[in-house]
């Protein structure tokens, strides 16, 4: 008897922690980032058109990046902050520094001037 109580015991302690892993890993696998439920190679991918001025702040804005990046700033400027500090930007060889620009260069007037970004600041 004192067996079969250990055991259930046993039992019930692991279920309990099994359910507190798993609700843990659901709410993980469902959690919203930065981007939302988008993909961060997703939002990053959708401003491609602005590669060349986030690596050179001498290079002209292209209009269509310039839309893309008010679309993400009016939308969700943490994901734009998000893309710009990733690893796959940092891979593409885009600089942090020049590519908070970007908003500016534009002529964004409703660009979150002065949020940080990482260890950026936007102008």
């Amino acid at each position: 008897m004192v067996m079969m109580i250990s055991n259930m015991k046993i039992y019930i302690v692991g279920l309990f922690l099994f359910l507190v892993a798993s609700k843990g890993f659901i709410n993980e696998a469902d959690a919203a980032g930065e981007c939302g439920k988008t993909p961060i190679s997703s939002a990053a991918s959708s401003l491609s058109p602005c590669l060349a001025a986030a690596k050179n702040s001498r290079a002209a804005v292209p209009p269509v990046c310039c839309s893309k990046v008010g679309a993400l700033i009016k939308t969700s400027p943490k994901c734009l902050c998000a893309v710009l500090l990733s690893p796959l930007a940092k891979q593409a060889g885009i600089n942090p520094a020049i590519a908070v620009t970007i908003p500016k260069r534009c002529n964004i007037s409703k660009r979150p001037v002065g949020k940080k970004c990482g260890k950026y600041t936007l102008p």
